[in-house]
């Protein structure tokens, strides 16, 4: 029986409040819906939808919030995308509020639940592998924020720990109110340090994807909580400052964090081209190239997971060529054992190292 997968990193609300996409069709409805719309490059590529997220064994994901409001004075040619950015940190909050909407309405549905403590979340995980027929079960989700512009002062987040937030990444693409992210320099501002100290103080994790090299050397230094990379992959193979170096793999390592293998195919394949480059050109061993160089740093096979980010703003236009369902993850687990890894070291890549991880964070 294919392993329970556990995923580290999904946008699930987005393609509603963003792509008018209702994710409870069956995958092939959603993506026949789509023919003719032109909007979008992965418009009718989609790889995942809630009844396909059951029928590939994801029992939990960490669901994300996000919305961007940079300092209007750091704001890239890019950054006010309609879909994503917002002139004022209200649209941010309001965008982020939309989409914990969804993550309710599809709770009281029976589509989604969501877990904030470890006896929930291992309630979950137990209901999930008494069975193989996943049809009926409700997916477990994590709340998670990309990019913490939504969050208007490190003191409003005691509000968002009871709306369910359990874990930031302060910056996504470009400055944030509070970090320098991915494709800029900087470090963390004043106010960025602030929100660090409370989320130590509220018991929420930290997410350093995407934060620059700066900012994720400060937040190193200042955070003293619970740190992971949910989707990240390795900067010795894929050069970019997207991806992470060995140095900061090994302080990751040092604070015993899981980093979540990310299934973007730029993020695999070093001179992938957006909207050029043919999936056919890239084979999910590449993912397997930046778990098992992970591991190579690790000593062992205890601080990798999936962070898959699918249908994160891409579709099968712009993965590897064998994965254009999220079903087709589990072709991994074939790849990973001819690389040499165990059987136990295949079900700690797709669920055991995140579930041991969260399970601890969610104790506190």
């Amino acid at each position: 029986m294919p392993p329970l997968i556990f995923d580290a990193h999904l946008d699930l609300a987005m393609n509603l409040v963003y792509y008018d996409r209702d994710l409870t069709q069956p995958l092939a409805k959603l993506n026949a819906d789509e023919q003719g719309l032109n909007d979008l490059p992965f418009r009718g590529r989609a790889t995942l939808s809630l009844p396909e997220l059951r029928r590939a064994g994801a029992a939990v994901c960490l669901g994300t919030l996000l919305a961007r409001s940079g300092p209007v004075h750091k704001r890239q040619p890019s950054y006010r995308r309609m879909d994503l950015d917002y002139p004022t940190r209200d649209g941010a909050f309001c965008s982020c509020m939309a989409q914990l909407a969804w993550y309710r309405l599809m709770e009281r549905r029976g589509e989604l639940t969501i877990l904030t403590t470890a006896a929930q979340l291992d309630a979950h995980w137990s209901r999930w592998s008494q069975t193989s027929d996943y049809a009926g079960l409700p997916i477990g989700v994590i709340l998670t924020m990309e990019g913490a512009d939504a969050v208007h002062s490190p003191a409003d987040l005691p509000w968002w720990r009871e709306q369910g937030l359990r874990a930031i990444g302060p910056a996504h693409y470009g400055h944030s109110h509070y970090a320098a992210g991915t494709g800029v320099d900087g470090g963390l501002t004043p106010a960025g340090i602030e929100l660090l100290e409370a989320m130590e103080e509220q018991k929420i994790a930290l997410d350093v994807t995407h934060l620059a090299d700066g900012a994720m050397a400060q937040a190193f230094a200042t955070f003293g909580g619970t740190v992971w990379a949910s989707h990240h992959n390795c900067r010795a193979l894929v050069p970019a400052d997207r991806q992470l170096t060995d140095l900061q793999i090994r302080k990751l390592l040092d604070r015993d964090a899981v980093i979540g293998t990310a299934m973007d195919a730029w993020m695999l394949h070093p001179r992938w081209v957006r909207q050029v480059t043919s999936p056919s050109e890239l084979s999910l061993a590449a993912a397997v190239d930046h778990i098992d160089h992970v591991c190579q740093l690790a000593g062992d096979a205890k601080h990798v997971g999936l962070g898959s980010d699918l249908d994160g703003g891409y579709g099968n236009e712009q993965t590897a060529r064998e994965l254009r369902t999220y079903g087709d993850l589990h072709r991994l687990a074939d790849l990973l054992s001819r690389r040499g890894f165990s059987d136990d070291d295949v079900a700690g890549w797709f669920h055991g190292n995140w579930l041991r991880k969260l399970r601890q964070f969610l104790s506190r």
